[in-house]
């Protein structure tokens, strides 16, 4: 199976979504070729039997000799009995070739994401985005399940049907001939509706998948506040949407397989009764046999088409996911880092040079002409009002927001030139709200660092006073912590990610409001910990809490993007100014 970091290059076309399909078999070209060799000489009995069928028929009505009605049972028995061994083959080839589209599908999906840019992130739904790598990869791995052996065993009846015709009755090749612009002329009558109404339920389907993602997010604050009327209302009425979406796609497809079904039988009708007719009047020579032969042969066929054509709607719902799956994979808001330099060693310095950025949406800057130089290991806090330019200051550091003008040095280096991947690999973030996976405390503490020993472990619990929570849970740094990190209270999470920060052993630390919800107990050991975090580190803290700026080496005061103080603690308090104010406020 392809590496999943060479996904993220899959050849998707949203306007194309067939033939993009079709593209991703090419590395598994020879197992499908293959398999498709094997289903015919498996399948072959659809289209060999009514033929064996019409022998034995007229062995009977013509009194033909005792052994050819042996001859065909033998031949039955045979080709019935090599169906299975060549159907496991299929099966085991086959499965195979699906199943590692689909996966490549999952993993260039979650390659691409990780590849596209905090910004792509925060517009999107992460509900939806779990509804296209799940709902929508599932779509394809099912349609091509599905409509494979189908088609492929309508097209071997077809041919079969054709040739075997064409030897002993060639005037009715004509009517199997039909069966292919009836076929493609229903779907293409049907095509664009169907499309569109794919694409409407698929939306419709996001968007409650976006619904019930907030709903289970905002449980807290619903039942805090009673509001648990309020949002059963909300998710209902996506609900109703969904539910209308899908009636109407319903209707349209129980008419097109209503159409689908007379038309083949109506065809299959007449083909029995002109064969009848032409063999009772002698207008051709066509014995009973034969008569059995054609009807049995358009009953499998018109069974065939009829089976591919009720597809449709999988088929359609698959084509709209594959321009679902494009969405991601063609997404051109990426981060980019390929062919930049990468970061061998980090000593701390950042310079920000008349730095300045705009969100696209906003009128004005977020940061405006900040100049600072934050030495190595010094510790610098950003404090002012809401909406000054804080957060944002952190995002630009990380990569995740790039200057509009000015520049972001790196011990000296443009950060645009460098692979901003390998700068992070020595960052590490505490954030407000530390988020954990469903795991035990010794993977959330060691996630992403491998070989990793216990002692060191153990080291980083005690820095950050955590290993009284280890002590006191019944598996120890076994104990799985739930869901993000349910059965944790918010002091203990955010121990448990001073660990996880403390063993990246980083050279750069961005803080941002760590200690600011927790209660007074919790703020302190906290506080210890990240005091023992920022030693010898350069560190960036974002904070409320006046324990936490003191600890700075100088606090930089932002006002509407602009940086317009900065210094000591005391220093500011004696100039009297911004800092002052906020201070006597209590604002940051």
């Amino acid at each position: 199976m392809a590496n999943p970091t060479e996904t993220a290059s899959l050849t998707v076309d949203k306007a194309r979504p067939v033939r993009s399909l079709i593209s991703l078999f090419r590395p598994y070209r020879g197992s499908m070729v293959v398999a498709t060799i094997v289903f015919i000489i498996k399948d072959s009995p659809i289209w060999i039997l009514p033929i064996l069928t019409g022998n034995i028929i007229d062995v009977v009505v013509e009194h033909k000799p005792l052994n050819q009605l042996w001859l065909n049972a033998a031949i039955a028995a045979i080709i019935l009995l090599m169906n299975f061994p060549l159907n496991v083959l299929y099966v085991g080839l086959f499965s195979n070739a699906i199943r590692r589209v689909a996966a490549d599908l999952r993993n260039g999906m979650s390659t691409r994401l990780q590849m596209l840019s905090i910004s792509f992130h925060s517009r999107t739904s992460a509900s939806v985005i779990q509804s296209k790598v799940v709902r929508d990869a599932e779509n394809v791995e099912l349609a091509l399940n599905q409509s494979y052996g189908i088609g492929l065993s309508a097209i071997c009846v077809l041919v079969g049907a054709l040739i075997s015709t064409a030897i002993r009755i060639p005037s009715f090749v004509l009517v199997f001939v039909l069966t292919v612009p009836i076929a493609a002329a229903l779907m293409i009558s049907v095509r664009r509706r169907s499309s569109t109404l794919n694409e409407s339920l698929r939306h419709e389907i996001e968007r409650f998948s976006s619904r019930v993602g907030e709903m289970a997010a905002l449980m807290p604050i619903t039942r805090a506040h009673a509001l648990e009327d309020v949002a059963i209302e909300r998710v209902s009425t996506s609900v109703e949407n969904v539910r209308s979406a899908a009636v109407t796609l319903d209707k349209f497809n129980g008419r097109f397989g209503s159409i689908t079904w007379i038309s083949y039988q109506s065809l299959g009708v007449f083909c029995l009764i002109a064969a009848a007719f032409a063999a009772l009047t002698r207008v051709l020579p066509i014995t009973a046999g034969e008569v059995v032969l054609l009807s049995g042969y358009f009953t499998i066929l018109t069974g065939s088409v009829v089976n591919l054509l009720n597809l449709m709607p999988v088929m359609t719902k698959a084509r709209e996911s594959m321009r679902s799956i494009a969405e991601v994979l063609q997404e051109s808001d990426i981060e980019l880092n390929a062919g930049r330099r990468p970061v061998a060693a980090v000593s701390g310095e950042l310079r920000f040079d008349a730095l300045q950025f705009r969100y696209p949406e906003s009128k004005r800057p977020a940061l405006d002409g900040i100049d600072l130089t934050i030495s190595p290991g010094e510790t610098v806090a950003f404090v002012g009002p809401s909406g000054s330019g804080k957060s944002t200051t952190l995002n630009v550091v990380l990569g995740f927001l790039r200057p509009t003008s000015g520049r972001l040095l790196l011990d000296g280096v443009d950060m645009q030139t460098l692979d901003l991947r390998t700068f992070r690999s020595r960052v590490s973030v505490v954030p407000q709200e530390s988020v954990l996976f469903e795991g035990s405390i010794r993977d959330n503490v060691t996630y992403g660092v491998n070989e990793i020993s216990d002692d060191t472990v153990l080291q980083a619990l005690r820095d950050a006073n955590a290993l009284e929570i280890v002590d006191a849970l019944p598996d120890g740094w076994d104990t799985v912590v739930g869901e993000r990190g349910a059965r944790l209270s918010g002091g203990q999470r955010q121990r448990i990610a001073i660990a996880r920060a403390l063993i990246r052993n980083p050279r750069v630390l961005l803080l941002d409001e760590a200690t600011s919800a927790l209660d007074g107990e919790s703020e302190k050991l906290v506080q210890d910990a990240v005091e023992r975090l920022m030693e010898g580190r350069t560190t960036l803290i974002v904070a409320h809490r006046l324990s936490t700026i003191r600890a700075a080496d100088r606090i930089a005061v932002l006002d509407r993007g602009k940086l317009v103080e900065i210094g000591s603690h005391d220093e500011l308090l004696a100039a009297n100014g911004k800092y002052m104010k906020l201070h006597a406020a209590q604002r940051f």
